[in-house]
């Protein structure tokens, strides 16, 4: 079996850590979200093909042309146009049935198993907040339609990204009208598919949609199993609680709750809390709930509730505010 990862996004709600990478390559418990799924898909699907577009480059570079006993391929969406349109690129390499899921979400092992069962399925999961979803009406666990982001309640079952599929996807996507915001939506494909074929409903075991940065630190904590992760070649000095360290790191000081990437130095007298901090950053002082980019020097410095973009030289500031 196949598997198609749509990894072409933008992804603006994760600024200011994709303004350097594209999203499916932040890490989450020291695993970039790709390579999460690749793990996990390993046991069933023998080839995946990943649908790239935004810094494409990185993703050819970080991957390759096989994962374990995976072999990759690449299509790539030329233009943004919409997760039906991405999915489309790759059907040429198409052979029969495949799974479609997205590239910056992590799905579960057993979510894959429970999804191949079926000749068509969709997975998905309860939860508190639907309105931000994509909901799925079901009966009988068979998909009656999928109904984008309601003002009224429908149901707290969404839709998760998670489509088990086969060729017969492609005409339809290929009839498909520009949504309101101008772009060709795979959810739209699905309810047409709905009509004619049955879609079942496999509630997931476990999924963690990364829409904002907190939403990393949730499932970097989840992943971690609240412990911590140290990376490869990192120096521990001070004080980790409950934390990722990537590789190459240095910590003099204390790190708690909180995502710090690959070669990042948090110095002596230093704090970092519910944050995520990028790779190649140097903080001296303290980061609370705040979201700093790769390639920043903070000394002296004191940041609250803020995300600072790339490649920022503060000192001796308190910031309280974004700083683009």
């Amino acid at each position: 079996m196949q598997a198609v990862i749509l990894a072409a996004g933008k992804s603006t709600r994760t600024y200011p850590l994709t303004l350097t990478k594209p999203k499916p390559l932040l890490k989450v418990a020291n695993k970039t979200l790709l390579e999460h799924n690749l793990e996990n898909l390993k046991d069933f699907v023998d080839e995946v093909i990943i649908v790239v577009g935004y810094k494409k480059y990185m993703i050819k570079k970080h991957i390759g042309n096989k994962y374990k006993n995976l072999k990759i391929k690449y299509a790539e969406q030329k233009q943004q146009l919409g997760t039906g349109n991405a999915l489309l690129a790759a059907e040429k390499y198409i052979k029969n049935d495949f799974l479609s899921l997205y590239g910056d979400d992590i799905y579960s092992k057993v979510d894959f198993r429970n999804v191949i069962k079926n000749k068509y399925s969709i997975l998905t999961k309860k939860v508190s907040n639907p309105k931000s979803f994509g909901v799925v009406v079901q009966k009988n666990n068979i998909l009656l339609r999928i109904v984008e982001k309601p003002e009224k309640f429908v149901s707290n079952l969404v839709n998760t990204g998670l489509y088990k599929l086969d060729e017969k996807i492609f005409p339809v996507i290929k009839i498909l009208k520009k949504s309101k915001r101008g772009e060709y939506e795979l959810t739209d494909a699905i309810n047409e598919l709905g009509k004619f074929k049955k879609i079942h409903c496999i509630q997931s075991k476990q999924w963690f949609p990364l829409g904002y940065p907190s939403d990393l630190l949730k499932a970097d904590k989840a992943l971690r199993k609240n412990k911590n992760i140290i990376g490869k070649g990192s120096k521990i000095y001070g004080n980790v609680k409950n934390s990722s360290i990537g590789d190459n790191c240095t910590i003099k000081g204390t790190v708690k709750n909180s995502i710090i990437m690959d070669k990042s130095i948090i110095d002596k007298n230093s704090a970092v809390e519910n944050s995520v901090v990028g790779e190649n950053v140097y903080v001296s002082g303290r980061i609370l709930n705040s979201v700093i980019a790769d390639n920043v020097k903070l000394k002296n410095v004191i940041a609250k509730r803020c995300k600072i973009w790339p490649d920022k030289k503060i000192s001796n500031e308190t910031i309280e505010h974004d700083v683009k």
